[in-house]
């Protein structure tokens, strides 16, 4: 029998999911049991031919949504995945969720779904550099090309906007300086330049909510349409699986399976398993250990004279506090401002900045214990990296200067190690510079 959850928090979704889901039964195990055949058994030709009739049609017959599915093979659906979905558009609050082998897999999902040869997008001047360079190198060989604006100046926006506008695309807070953008006030803005725009000229608002994680910050609350998410950072949290994810309205869902099926990216069975089962309920525990830790050693750097700058949203010297405060937020309505760092060490010139933070990171590499020199972030474990050359290398250094992307600048992911284990580290890092 169906138990009624609506009575108990949405962290507690995160763990039981649905006792009883249309897309599998397994009402008898504790844990979900791992799906492991790619393709499925199909007891006639006819059962197979309505697989494929009924296959991405949701949205068109009620009656199929309210049924269990026919899986024929794994790149159209299976149950790992399907089950992780549902629990998926539950964590960000959004009607419809599918998965895909990696965050780009999702990124490049959804604006292949909303945008077409002519459109145009308008995208934050700092994004992470694999996002970046599919806009630059890629797009525009479809005649797809992209703005860069400022958006935490919504002249910015305004401005760029023109008929053949379909995408606002951003991520907040920002990879890698921690920046934000204002969800609202952006949102606000669409939906009157959209009230202008002819019939299926509608401008979509799109948010990568991979840094904050659905525990700390759930845009479609504030009226965006999509909300994409590399599945391998906070939400599976261990770093052994990749996966991404498109969050949408009801709508989206169909076409999303669509863009999955004929241009793969699926998400494996034994990614979706790990991601259901312990990277998905575990989320808030981890989320609220690694905030706090965050808070902790952001204050130590701050404090530090060898520091030229910490950006940290939980800090009371963020430079967009207020901001912070009024859209990240957990599923209890608590301050949550992830835990993700980026600082800066003192020095005369970009390049003495740059030296130094190079150094740091080497010594840190080679003699720190409870910090590993990885890309990647929101792992159990501490990982630092150097954005300039590495995430965000794509982006010509000039640009990146230009954008307030400091050759220099240093992004700390705080793991679940004890946080004064993490500063001891930290602080001989300091010593050699």
């Amino acid at each position: 029998m169906k138990k009624n959850k609506q009575k108990h928090s949405l962290e507690t979704t995160l763990i039981h999911g649905m006792n009883v889901s249309k897309k599998w039964d397994f009402s008898h195990h504790v844990v979900p049991p791992i799906s492991s055949s790619c393709t499925f058994r199909l007891e006639s030709t006819k059962r197979g031919a309505l697989g494929f009739a009924e296959f991405a049609h949701h949205t068109d017959d009620a009656a199929i949504s309210s049924r269990a599915p026919i899986y024929i093979y794994d790149r159209l659906g299976e149950p790992n995945k399907e089950v992780l979905e549902e629990n998926l558009a539950a964590a960000e609050n959004g009607d419809a969720a599918v998965t895909f082998s990696t965050g780009m897999a999702a990124v490049s999902a959804v604006l292949g779904c909303v945008t077409g040869t002519g459109d145009e997008i308008i995208a934050h001047n700092i994004l992470y550099g694999c996002t970046y360079s599919l806009l630059t190198n890629w797009y525009p060989r479809y005649r797809i090309l992209t703005k860069f604006v400022d958006m935490k100046n919504l002249l910015n926006i305004r401005r760029a906007i023109t008929p053949k506008t379909r995408v606002i695309y951003f991520e907040t807070p920002v990879n890698p300086t921690l920046e934000l953008i204002d969800i609202q006030t952006i949102v606000n803005e669409i939906k009157q330049q959209n009230k202008k725009r002819p019939k299926g000229r509608k401008i979509y608002v799109i948010v990568d909510n991979t840094f904050a994680s659905p525990f700390c910050q759930r845009p479609i609350e504030f009226g965006v349409d999509f909300v994409i998410a590399s599945l391998t950072k906070n939400i599976c949290g261990f770093g052994t699986d990749m996966g991404g994810v498109v969050v949408g309205p009801k709508w989206s869902y169909d076409v999303l399976l669509l863009y999955r099926k004929d241009y793969g990216g699926a998400l494996a069975a034994k990614s979706a398993w790990p991601l259901l089962v312990y990277g998905l309920p575990s989320l808030a525990t981890r989320m609220r250990h690694q905030m706090e830790s965050a808070h902790a050693i952001s204050t130590f750097l701050e404090s530090d004279p060898r520091v030229a700058f910490v950006n940290f949203p939980g800090l009371k010297s963020f430079a967009q506090s207020d901001l912070a405060k009024k859209q990240m937020r957990d599923y209890d309505g608590k301050f949550a401002p992830g835990s993700l760092l980026y600082f800066v060490l003192k020095g005369k010139s970009p390049k003495q900045r740059h030296d130094k933070g190079e150094k740091f990171i080497n010594f840190v590499a080679k003699n720190a214990y409870s910090i590993t020199l990885a890309v990647s972030l929101g792992h159990i474990r501490t990982l630092i990296e150097h954005p300039s050359s590495m995430t965000h290398s794509a982006i010509p250094l000039d640009e990146q200067v230009r954008n307030g992307l400091e050759p220099g600048g240093i992004r700390l992911s705080i793991g679940l190690e004890k946080p004064s284990d993490i500063i001891q580290d930290l602080a001989n890092a300091l010593d050699q510079v």
